[in-house]
């Protein structure tokens, strides 16, 4: 072979390698998991991206499970990789992978105004940097059986927990009669992280984690109070279930609602379509309101959802937040309410005529919104998280008291902080 050709060779194997390499690169990756519907929910914004921005863009399919979702982000991130790009974060995540500077800032262009402000603040913006926006908002409501509050002679949801156990009282001694097996409250109580969010409800505004410094802690008198409660509402006032403690989570609450074998339930916002359906017995009946709080003015739902945000590793970063920037706009989240039946990030939405049609229940959670607030979000919130759980339903199981508990979480959550040097 002459030099020529050798050249000549050479120069298209250089070409088909260069065009490979931008090939690669012109492709984006988002990471989401979810329901299968919800995949392929996905897959159609996608495509309508694609048409509209010329980008293409690559779903990785990330487990349904929360945190295998989030290990095999960590994994990825840990390690510097490129890929993904853009990726859906719980909202209990957000503040590790800050922490671990693994956001992109989105920067200045992006307005954050049509967004939930408290969340946005105290959420999504770290050293005055928006480092990610909302797309699905959650936070824990009240339902409540309209028709057995009518029959009552009670009108409207309560305000308190106070009045919650004195309506609770009322309903179940009137509904036992004819149903043994009704009760008045029924709340998430299991060891998990369900627990967690109904322990900050019941502690109000003024409880929960308490921040000090680098340090965090449980025992407070709004907390002693708040644990009080909960434990008597099984054993003393009996108005929740005894497996409240052992069984209770999210759809085991839903279902024994569902099935109008109680008066309240706690529970999360996707609770609403299914009590609605055409073969629920609490259907037409039902109604959502905040969460009670120890006074009136102290109601605090604990935020939940997913937002999105751009990897620092990303090769791809204008693209991506192209995407971002398509995902949270106001066409997109509209859709995802008329299709899916999400909260939407952008409280703009919750006054759109056409979406309060689909789900007049979001007239309710603009306020349970605008009053959430998040869990700590500190990077190591998973391990201080587990320390709670496991004391705060031993006071549920009625082995320790409620001051032992507390402090024995302190303890723990001390040596923690103390083992990664953070105190």
């Amino acid at each position: 072979m002459n030099l020529r050709k050798k050249a000549i060779y050479l120069l298209l194997a250089w070409s088909l390698l260069v065009g490979c390499n931008q090939g690669e690169k012109a492709k984006l990756t988002f990471a989401v998991g979810g329901a299968p519907n919800e995949l392929v929910y996905w897959e159609k914004v996608i495509g309508e991206f694609e048409r509209q921005s010329n980008i293409r863009v690559e779903m990785l399919r990330k487990p349904s499970n929360t945190d295998d979702q989030r290990q095999s982000l960590i994994i990825s991130l840990k390690a510097g990789m490129s890929d993904p790009d853009v990726f859906l974060m719980d909202v209990a995540w957000v503040g590790l992978f800050a922490d671990a500077d693994w956001l992109e800032p989105l920067g200045g262009d992006f307005d954050p105004t049509p967004f939930f402000q408290t969340v946005i603040q105290s959420v999504d913006t770290v050293n005055g940097k928006l480092i990610a926006l909302p797309v699905y908002m959650d936070g824990g409501v009240l339902y409540y059986r309209k028709d057995l509050l009518k029959q009552a002679g009670l009108y409207g949801p309560p305000k308190t927990w106070g009045e919650l156990l004195a309506s609770a009282n009322k309903v179940q001694e009137q509904m036992r009669t004819t149903n043994p097996n009704f009760y008045g409250f029924v709340w998430t109580g299991a060891q998990y992280e369900g627990l967690i969010t109904v322990f900050m409800e019941f502690a109000g505004s003024k409880g929960g984690f308490i921040r000090d410094g680098s340090g965090i802690h449980l025992t407070s008198p709004e907390n002693q109070s708040a644990l009080s409660f909960m434990h008597d509402l099984i054993w003393k006032d009996k108005i929740s279930p005894p497996n409240t403690y052992t069984t209770m989570r999210e759809e085991e609450v839903r279902t024994y609602f569902q099935e109008g074998k109680a008066l309240y339930e706690r529970n999360w916002p996707y609770a609403w379509s299914l009590h609605e359906a055409e073969d629920s017995k609490v259907r037409g009946k039902t109604g959502v309101a905040p969460v009670p709080g120890p006074q009136k003015t102290t109601s605090a739902s604990t935020l939940g959802g997913f937002h999105i945000g751009v990897s620092v590793f990303s090769d791809m970063k204008g693209a991506a937040k192209e995407f971002v920037r398509f995902v949270t706009s106001f066409a997109a989240q509209k859709e995802m309410v008329l299709t899916l039946g999400w909260n939407p990030g952008r409280q703009d939405l919750y006054r759109d005529e056409e979406v309060l049609k689909k789900a007049p229940h979001l007239q309710e959670l603009t306020t349970v919104f605008q009053n959430s607030r998040p869990r700590p979000l500190v990077p190591y919130y998973s391990q201080i998280s587990a320390i709670a759980q496991k004391q705060i339903n031993a006071v549920l199981a009625d082995k320790i008291t409620p001051q032992m508990g507390l402090a024995e979480a302190d303890r723990e959550i001390e040596a923690l902080l103390s083992r990664y040097q953070l105190r």
